[in-house]
């Protein structure tokens, strides 16, 4: 299969398709990823993996506010996390992700 059949039936799309193409060191359009880039990445993510957790909630607000972001309007996505009973966006959310808007 080519890369451009991956790329049509859908397995470039979602952090699943990340973490493989990371694990494989091949990046999404085939090319080989460079050692030193696996290597800090390894060493990063090894560091990440020993850290305390706080607990899920606050890692699923966290991630649905740096993802969500991306892609629904700052109202919208105020109103979606009030409604889950999670905290608001704080200013520094607004400013950071929003620029401030």
């Amino acid at each position: 299969m080519t890369t451009k059949d991956n790329q049509i039936n859908g397995s470039t799309k979602g952090a699943d398709a990340v973490d493989e193409a990371i694990a494989k060191g091949i990046d999404l359009d085939g090319s080989p990823i460079e050692s030193e880039k696996l290597d800090l990445y390894n060493k990063v993510m090894a560091l990440e993996g020993n850290r305390q957790r706080s607990g899920v909630k606050n890692t699923m607000r966290s991630r649905i506010v740096r993802i969500g972001a991306k892609h629904i309007a700052q109202a919208e996505l105020n109103k979606m996390l009030e409604d889950a009973d999670f905290t608001p966006l704080k200013e520094k959310e607004i400013a950071f992700y929003y620029g401030g808007k």
